[in-house]
């Protein structure tokens, strides 16, 4: 830990900077920079002739001197160019004439003064008196100069003809070269100063009239909701009816409910109905990493809104701004809350003629600040539910439209099995049933990748590759079996439709028990037999594995906490009284709680531990009667289930009800089948006769006939893995209970 901690340290003194990319501006700069000092050091270093640039009179002596050596004429530009002589050099026309004047003149001096009177001189050479260099100069006059040039003909001379509007554009180039680079700069410089000064602008979509994209027609199972909206969408395309009346628009309307529950897209639906300007923005984005960004945002927004009135403002997941202010850490000066501030004074500051209401979502209600959710700001609270079974199979309808569904599916019947899921559960269970279907490569969705699918969100995909030895199925058999004996023989629990030791997700089984409808109140006494259904797998381990396992941690876990809350929050103690025990600072919708406030002393907090643990052992006491009286029904069960792994339907009552030979009878008679679902069901003696008869003449089945290959029955699904945790037994949904999605291991 010591040298955690020196590194920690060292790192904080000597972390460096992270490396900044490079922006392309800064790439552009430097590259000019770069070439400019390049083509000054090559002028400088590399370049060993220079260019001499002589006016027209130094030219034409030159000329006459005979150091030009050749001559080319620009007649576009009215230039010279060429090579020249500063000096006369050795071989040049000047230095032939310098040697004759000599000459000539020694000659002379002889003649008159005698042989030794002359000068001495010495041939002209290159080395001495120069070297050739370029030059430039300028002449008007392309004839005068061709006349200068013809009494020289050892001198050659070019004329170059003006390319015309090339010429011209190449002369520009250098010039729009660098406006380019000055407007670009300008460029890169204005869209930084409005990215600083953007910041403040809200970053909402607008959705016009052109983007239908939800219709209340889509959104199914909330009619209470849809009707709330409806009206608020009435008011804004005619106000004149409700004006009449005295009455005035609604300035905010909150959704509250759960997640999953469809509180967005009841929001996408107003925007895809109301013939208004549609603004959506999310809570988050509110904020930012300067100080007052938020608020700034917020008058934005409220702008926006007020320039296209009538017009809708969605503000998705409201809490991450509208969280209750306190003098707590922070202060009264936090970013967040000068955001709330500027959100309540933009709401309340609307006037009679501002038609603009505020829509917002969110499943925190309870941490939301009380001047938000006053009459004046947020007018209405719609609660956005878990649907009930009429709700279920309206969803379900819904997404059943582009599904090519067989003629088995029932989705009424699908609405029951699926108690407490919400509508993101259900487009999720028709999806995965449409994957399942093209995955065993089929054209139509059956019941049975509906079950299938069903299973999978419940408790998980099947574990097909994990293998378990005889004495692991063995416990799994008798754990699942004392939590299905122990529920179907209690008058309170819910019924059991499925047994399985096939392992799913973290579980090595399950038993699904499902009520027959939906629940709104959970009354003692089923909550009782609850923890004894929860505590019967533990107990079943004792009575016939001789020892308990890890297996019913789980159902310990969460028998305690139902004890729990039957003591100190639903007053269901006698010894205790109708009181209750703490203040709970938990999520209302999110069902998780973070801490409680302990009001209550120390003696009262052992009678509750008291309390608890008389519920957990009544219960402990009760499994273990039922399943010590009915021995032989636990070991036909497990033994069952280890030969067959999976029983539901007709097979799951026979065994419960201990009918399981007149069952077998059954099923020899061929009187036991499976329906299109996979699931094990009685058939009538007519029903039996006609599929031997085509069992006999060989006429394919429905699903051969279809081209689709049948089925997998469940109780013939391959051996699953195991897992180090005993299986769990799935929890319906019973408010006030938080949803379970089945005991995990």
């Amino acid at each position: 830990m010591g040298g955690d901690a020196d590194g920690s340290k060292d790192s904080k003194q000597l972390s460096p900077r992270p490396p900044q990319r490079m922006s392309i501006v800064s790439a552009v700069l430097f590259f000019l920079i770069a070439f400019f000092i390049g083509s000054q050091m090559m002028n400088l270093m590399g370049g060993t002739q220079q260019t001499d640039t002589l006016v027209t009179s130094e030219f034409v002596q030159a000329v006459e001197q005979g150091r030009v050596e050749n001559v080319v004429y620009d007649a576009g530009s009215y230039t010279v160019s060429g090579q020249y002589y500063p000096a006369a050099t050795a071989g040049s026309t000047a230095a032939d004439a310098y040697n004759k004047a000599f000459e000539s003149l020694n000659a002379q001096m002889e003649s008159a003064l005698g042989a030794d009177a002359g000068v001495e001189t010495q041939t002209l050479e290159t080395q001495s008196l120069g070297e050739l260099r370029n030059y430039t100069s300028t002449y008007v006059g392309q004839d005068s100069l061709m006349q200068l040039l013809s009494q020289y003909p050892d001198i050659q001379y070019t004329v170059q003809l003006p390319n015309g509007l090339l010429d011209t554009l190449l002369s520009f180039l250098p010039m729009l070269l660098l406006i380019g680079v000055m407007i670009f700069f300008f460029v890169q410089m204005n869209k930084a100063n409005n990215s600083q000064m953007s910041f403040g602008k809200a970053k909402a979509k607008e959705y016009t009239v052109d983007h239908p994209d939800v219709k209340f027609s889509d959104v199914a199972g909330e009619d209470e909701a849809v009707e709330e909206l409806q009206e608020i969408k009435d008011f804004l395309t005619d106000p004149q009816k409700y004006q009449a009346l005295g009455a005035k628009i609604p300035r905010g309307c909150l959704l509250v409910g759960p997640p999953g529950t469809g509180k967005t897209l009841l929001a996408r639906a107003v925007a895809g109905e109301a013939q208004v300007p549609f603004f959506s923005i999310s809570g988050s984005e509110f904020v930012e990493m300067f100080v007052g960004v938020g608020a700034s945002r917020v008058r934005s927004l409220f702008k926006q809104a007020k320039e296209a009135a009538p017009a809708i403002i969605f503000i998705d997941e409201i809490d991450a701004v509208g969280r209750q202010r306190g003098a707590g850490l922070g202060g009264g000066h936090d970013e967040r809350e000068q955001t709330l501030n500027q959100l309540l004074v933009e709401m309340d500051g609307f006037e009679k003629n501002d038609a603009v209401v505020l829509i917002a979502a969110t499943n925190r209600v309870d941490v939301l600040d009380p001047a938000l959710l006053r009459p004046g700001r947020f007018d209405r609270q719609i609660v956005v539910d878990a649907p009930d079974v009429r709700g279920r199979e309206k969803i379900l309808e819904v997404h059943a439209k582009n599904k090519p569904l067989g003629p088995d599916v029932d989705l009424q019947r699908i609405a029951k099995l699926t108690s407490g899921m919400t509508g993101a559960d259900l487009m999720n269970l028709m999806n995965e049933a449409a994957l399942l279907t093209a995955r065993r490569n089929k054209k139509i969705i059956g019941m049975a990748e509906v079950n299938e699918s069903m299973e999978r969100l419940m408790a998980g995909p099947e574990r097909k590759n994990r293998v378990m030895n005889e004495k692991t199925r063995k416990i799994i058999a008798y754990h699942e079996s004392g939590h299905a004996l122990v529920g179907h023989l209690l008058p309170n629990a819910d019924p059991v439709h499925k047994i399985t030791i096939v392992p799913r997700g973290m579980a090595l089984g399950y038993t699904m028990s499902i009520p027959d409808e939906d629940k709104f109140l959970v009354s003692r006494n089923e909550m009782v037999d609850d923890l004894a259904v929860f505590m019967g797998g533990r107990v079943a381990e004792e009575i016939f594995c001789g020892d308990i396992t890890t297996g019913a941690s789980n159902d310990l876990e969460r028998a305690t906490k139902q004890a729990r809350k039957m003591v100190t929050s639903y007053g269901m103690s006698d010894a205790l009284g109708q009181q209750t025990f703490g203040q709970p600072n938990h999520e209302v919708f999110l069902g998780r709680d973070y801490g409680n406030t302990q009001d209550y002393s120390p003696e009262t907090a052992q009678r509750i531990d008291e309390e608890v643990a008389r519920l957990m052992k009544e219960a402990h006491d009760t499994a273990y009667k039922i399943l010590s009286e009915h021995a032989d029904q636990m070991h036909l069960m497990a033994e069952v289930l280890l030969e067959r792994e999976t029983v539901d339907g007709a097979a799951c009552d026979a065994l419960l009800d201990n009918t399981w030979d007149e069952y077998l009878a059954k099923e020899k008679a061929g009187l036991i089948g499976k329906d299109a679902s996979g699931i094990t069901v009685e058939v009538s003696a007519d029903q039996a006769h006609g599929a031997t008869e085509e069992s006999a003449s060989g006429a394919p089945s429905d699903s051969a006939a279809s081209g689709e290959p049948a089925a997998p029955a469940a109780s013939e699904a391959p051996e699953a893995p195991g897992a180090s945790a005993a299986p769990a037994k799935p929890e319906p949904q019973r408010p006030p209970m938080p949803p379970s999605d089945g005991e995990r291991k």
